[in-house]
C-alpha cells in the first residue's frame, strides 16, 4: 500500500527525520488559510500516489496567500497520471544549497535490502540513473546488521553525499523496518543553506501482509471513495469526490468550480465536483445522480446548469426523466439560469416532486442546498 505524501513525512516526524512545516488542504479556502498560518509564501503540492508531479504541473510556488488559493484551485481536480488530485500540501519553502536522492527497498531477488543513493537528486533522477549509472550507488544491507550509524558513513561516501546524512540514513531505515514498510525513499533530500538536512519529499510503500498494524493509513472511507470515482468513470462522467455533504453536478468545469466555491460560502461544504459538460440528456442526469446518491456523506444535492448549447428546458426533461428511474433519497435544488430558463423552470414545477426545489439564483440555490444539509 502506497502513502500519500503527507503521509509519509508524518512517518517521517514520528521517527526524528527533519521536515519543512506543512499542512493539508482540500479546498482552495483552506489552502489560503493554510498559507497564512505558514508565512505567506508556500509551496502547493498535489497528493497523489504517483511521480511526476512537478513536471506534470502539480507542484507550484504561491507567493501569498491570495496566489495559494488560486494555484490550490488549478491542482485540485488535476488528473496526474491517471490519479484525481483531492487533496494539496501547503509548505513553507525552503532555501536549498544541495538536493540528494536516497531510498530503502526490499529486494527480493537478493534477498536483503539495498540502499540506493546519489548526490544528485531532484526530478531528473531517472535520467541520471539511465544515462549515468556510476552516479547513483546501489549497497546491499543485511537484514540482521541493518543500517547503524557506520553503515549510513558508508552509504553516503558510496554515494558523495555529506557526512551530516548520516543520522537521517538511519532514521530513514527505523521508518523502513519499524513500520512494515518495503520502500523509502526521500527525492530529494536537501541540504539547506543553514546546514540542516530535511526531506523535502517522501514516497512510502507499507507491506500489505502487515495490514493489520496500519489500520490508520487503509481506511474503508478511502476505498468507497475510490469505488465511487470508478463507477463515475465508468459510466463516462468527471468526477472527484470531496470531503462534503453538498452533492454538485453543474455543466462546464468553470461553473462547477464556481459552484464549489459558493456552497463552501455559504457554511457547507461540497461533497464532489461533477461536470455533465453540454450533454444533460436523461441518461446522463442519472448516472450523475445515482453516483452522488451512492455516496452517504451527502445529504443534499445541488443541480446548477447555465443553459448554452445544451438549452434549460433540455436539462429539466433529462432530471425529470431520470427521477423516474433514480430513487431521489435526498433533497434536491436546481437552477436553471440560460437557454429557455423559464420554459425548464415550467417544466420542472409541473413535475413536482415532494424533494425537489428551485432556485433563480446561484447563490439562492447553493444557500438552500447548505441550509438543507446542515438540518439534516
Amino acid at each position: 500500500m502506497d502513502l500519500f505524501e503527507h503521509q509519509a513525512r508524518q512517518l517521517f516526524e514520528e521517527h526524528g527525520i527533519l521536515v519543512p512545516r506543512a499542512e493539508v488542504a482540500r479546498t482552495a479556502k483552506e489552502a489560503r488559510a493554510c498559507a497564512e498560518r505558514l508565512g505567506g509564501r508556500v509551496v502547493i503540492k498535489a497528493q497523489v500516489k504517483t511521480g511526476g508531479r512537478g513536471k506534470a504541473g502539480g507542484v507550484k510556488l504561491a507567493a501569498d496567500p491570495a496566489a495559494a488559493e488560486i494555484t490550490a484551485r488549478q491542482i485540485l481536480g488535476m488528473d496526474i497520471k491517471g490519479h484525481t488530485t483531492r487533496a494539496v500540501m501547503v509548505a513553507q519553502p525552503v532555501a536549498i544549497d544541495a538536493e540528494f536522492y536516497v531510498s530503502y527497498v526490499l529486494d527480493r531477488a537478493a534477498g536483503c535490502f539495498l540502499a540506493i543513493a546519489s548526490a544528485e537528486g531532484g526530478m531528473d533522477i531517472e535520467a541520471v540513473a539511465a544515462s549515468r549509472p556510476e552516479a547513483v550507488a546501489r549497497i546491499p544491507i543485511a537484514p540482521e546488521g541493518g543500517v547503524t550509524r557506520a553503515t549510513a558513513l558508508d552509504i553516503a561516501a558510496a554515494a558523495g553525499l555529506p557526512a551530516e546524512t548520516a543520522d537521517t540514513l538511519v532514521r530513514l531505515w527505523h521508518v523502513l523496518i519499524r513500520e512494515d514498510a518495503l520502500l523509502v525513499e526521500v527525492n530529494p533530500l536537501v541540504r539547506t543553506t543553514q546546514g540542516e538536512i530535511l526531506a523535502l519529499d517522501g514516497k512510502v510503500t507499507l507491506d500489505d501482509n502487515a495490514r493489520f498494524r496500519q489500520e490508520r493509513w487503509g481506511t474503508d472511507q478511502e476505498a468507497h471513495e475510490q469505488e465511487l470515482e470508478a463507477a463515475a468513470a465508468a459510466k463516462g462522467l468527471n468526477y472527484v469526490k470531496l470531503d462534503g455533504e453538498v452533492g454538485v453536478i453543474g455543466n462546464g468545469a468553470g461553473l462547477v468550480m464556481s459552484t464549489l466555491d459558493v456552497v463552501a460560502g455559504c457554511g457547507a461544504r461540497p461533497a464532489n465536483f461533477l461536470d455533465i459538460g453540454g450533454g444533460a440528456s436523461a441518461e446522463v442526469m442519472a448516472d450523475g445522480l445515482t453516483v452522488i446518491l451512492s455516496d452517504p456523506s451527502v445529504r443534499s444535492v445541488f443541480v446548477n446548469v447555465f443553459g448554452g448549447i445544451t438549452a434549460c428546458d433540455a436539462v429539466a426533461d433529462g432530471i425529470v426523466s431520470a427521477l423516474k428511474s433514480v430513487t431521489l433519497t435526498k433533497p434536491l435544488v436546481v437552477r436553471l439560469d440560460g437557454n429557455n430558463a423559464a420554459r425548464g423552470r415550467a417544466i420542472l414545477d409541473g413535475r413536482a416532486h415532494p424533494l425537489v426545489q428551485q432556485a433563480t439564483t446561484m447563490d439562492g440555490a447553493a444557500r438552500r442546498a447548505a441550509d438543507l444539509a446542515n438540518a439534516r
